[in-house]
């Protein structure tokens, strides 16, 4: 199974037109990306079932923030509301919210926030959860260990099922345990273990000898933001391993991104499947994956490495940008054109232009011909009103971007 991160309405589309099997999203405040994805609200969540249940798509709604007492009340409304509108079930790691989801009959999977990384702490939680995410710092040697101890134990869970393992296949990885980190709370009073991490790792750093005062810029590595994990060319060993489940992570990041990586690790599970994992796809797989938000690639700690591969720069290494230059204004679907405002830059015939939106997700196309204010051209720009041949629906809250190569990615 693949599970992909919906952080919109448009991530959500991309994921499930892209084969995901299931996506995961987090509402108000208690859950770990409600800093930096445009979260979803309670009132959202009956759409989000209807439309995953419209495409066989498994919804899963993440609360996996620490919570105090006063957080009991919205905890509690949450995970009702996420049963009343048919989400199919709730990523925790607080007990309080593990003990009332069961309380009220809610599926529920073990958050990786839960650091759980033996077989006896597997056994005590499947009291609780049909799904178990493991901590991201286990070897495969130690998954398959665990895995094999499930089935030897014949470990079920609440649904009278054995549990199922999921673990981290691509995506973003922290410097702390499990991601459970505390830079951003000492610094500027934002815990990331409330979902307000402000990514203190990922910044520049300079080291002062106390002694005589001698400052050192760290310029060659930012020795606590480790490069992304990517498992697409040891997938076969991912699966060998037992797991039932490959998360994605990424609900801060945007459509297209979650758009790739669900495809490419959808087609990569069934290359695998059908004896067709090729040296030669894997290469043109990293390739996608590279086009798209990334801080470089690793294999993290599968392969029992103990320390990260760091990346060398704060921001992303991705081969392609997307700069936004305009939005959707109208669709004439008897001729296949779309009409777009464009708000800012220029665009012209040659170019690949994305267009991002909540219905239909993500589509990625060359533009060869090109209509200005109703009269044919080669350019546009900012303040023209465009239409152009393109293949799906345009809405008015559609984006429109260029793609450009990144010569520094």
């Amino acid at each position: 199974m693949i599970l992909s991160p919906a952080g919109s309405f448009e991530a959500l589309t991309a994921a499930i037109l892209a084969g995901a099997d299931a996506v995961y999203f987090g509402v108000e405040q208690l859950n770990m990306r409600a800093r930096s994805a445009n979260y979803f609200t309670i009132e959202d969540m009956e759409l989000i079932a209807k439309q995953c249940k419209q495409s066989n798509v498994k919804s899963y709604l993440t609360l996996n923030t620490v919570l105090y007492d006063y957080d009991m009340q919205l905890m509690r409304k949450i995970i009702s509301s996420a049963k009343e509108s048919g989400i199919d079930a709730v990523i925790a790691s607080d007990h309080a919210a593990m003990t009332y989801a069961k309380s009220i009959g809610m599926p529920l999977h073990i958050s990786t926030q839960s650091s759980v990384s033996n077989i006896e702490t597997v056994d005590f939680y499947s009291n609780f959860a049909d799904v178990i995410v493991l901590a991201r710092e286990l070897s495969l040697k130690q998954v398959a260990e665990i895995t094999r101890e499930i089935t030897r134990r014949e470990i079920k869970g609440p649904s009278g099922n054995l549990v199922k393992i999921e673990v981290f296949a691509h995506g973003a990885l922290c410097m702390a345990i499990s991601g459970k980190c505390h830079l951003s709370l000492h610094s500027h009073f934002a815990s990331a273990n409330r979902g307000a991490c402000l990514q203190n790792c990922r910044r520049p750093y300079v080291v002062i000898d106390k002694e005589e005062g001698i400052e050192f810029e760290i310029d060659n590595e930012y020795i606590m933001s480790a490069k992304d994990l990517c498992t697409i060319d040891i997938l076969d060993q991912m699966l060998d391993s037992g797991i039932s489940v490959l998360k994605i992570e990424g609900r801060g990041r945007s459509a297209d991104y979650v758009s790739i990586v669900t495809k490419c690790y959808k087609e990569a599970v069934a290359a695998i499947k059908a004896k067709q994992y090729t040296p030669e796809k894997i290469d043109q797989w990293k390739k996608e994956l590279s086009k798209v938000y990334n801080r470089g690639f690793w294999e993290g700690y599968y392969l029992g490495r103990h320390l990260g591969e760091w990346a060398d720069q704060p921001g992303s290494v991705a081969t392609e940008k997307k700069i936004y230059v305009g939005k959707g204004n109208r669709y004439y679907p008897k001729i296949g054109v779309g009409e777009f405002v464009l708000e800012t830059g220029t665009i012209g015939t040659g170019d690949i232009l994305m267009v991002i939106g909540r219905t239909e997700g993500v589509r990625k196309e060359r533009l060869n011909e090109l209509r200005v204010n109703g009269i044919e051209a080669i350019t546009a720009k900012k303040g023209d009103v465009i239409s152009l041949p393109w293949p799906t629906k345009i809405s008015k809250d559609d984006k429109l971007y260029k793609i450009l190569e990144d010569k520094h990615g």
